[in-house]
């Protein structure tokens, strides 16, 4: 085998190296994807039994039900007003509760229109919306950019106060206030 034979089969060996990792790759990528649907997607394109997917939207008002043992039923809406009823076995989130936004993902059982979830995720604050769910309420026309945004004239970032903040931090202010004059008062000969 001479020298440029040699290098060849190098870059050969090389090159089908890659070749088969990068193909394992797309494999276990094929396999653990799970496509992001609202209930308005659903009944315009059903997906087939046994798909995983994730599902996403707001918990229904009414719809919780718990059952036997960590069985909790309830349903999944949109602004479209499509409902999707979730059956779950498991711990909810503490923050899961009925109008909430909400991301499930599982399967639909065969034979049935009832998604099984085996997770179910809640949003963490009243501001937090997953990324999936506000492109596609965006697109619809359904959600603001800078709706949970700081009220004008306040800085950038700041939360919203309740009254009973507003009050603490004027009191605040206030006693600041009283001891920035007093130790002028001092001061003053």
């Amino acid at each position: 085998m001479t020298r440029k034979q040699k290098r060849l089969a190098v870059i050969a060996g090389g090159m089908s190296f890659i070749l088969v990792a990068v193909l394992l790759v797309m494999f276990a990528f094929s396999q653990s994807v799970a496509y992001f649907y609202m209930p308005g997607d659903l009944a315009k394109t059903p997906v087939a039994p046994g798909t995983r997917i994730r599902l996403g939207g707001l918990v229904g008002a009414g719809s919780v039900l718990r059952g036997e043992g960590s069985v909790v039923r309830f349903a999944v809406t949109d602004p479209s007003g499509e409902i999707v009823n979730v059956r779950y076995q498991g711990i909810l989130p503490d923050l899961f509760r009925e109008g909430q936004g909400v991301v499930t993902e599982g399967t639909f059982e065969t034979g049935s229109n009832v998604f099984t979830a085996d997770t179910v995720l809640a949003k963490h604050d009243e501001t937090y919306m997953p990324k999936d769910v506000a492109d596609r309420l965006k697109a619809q026309g359904l959600w603001e950019e800078g709706k949970g945004a700081a009220p004008q004239g306040e800085p950038q970032g700041a939360e919203a106060k309740g009254p009973e903040a507003k009050s603490q931090e004027a009191k605040a202010q206030q006693t600041k206030a009283q001891a920035t004059k007093a130790q002028a008062t001092k001061a003053t000969p």
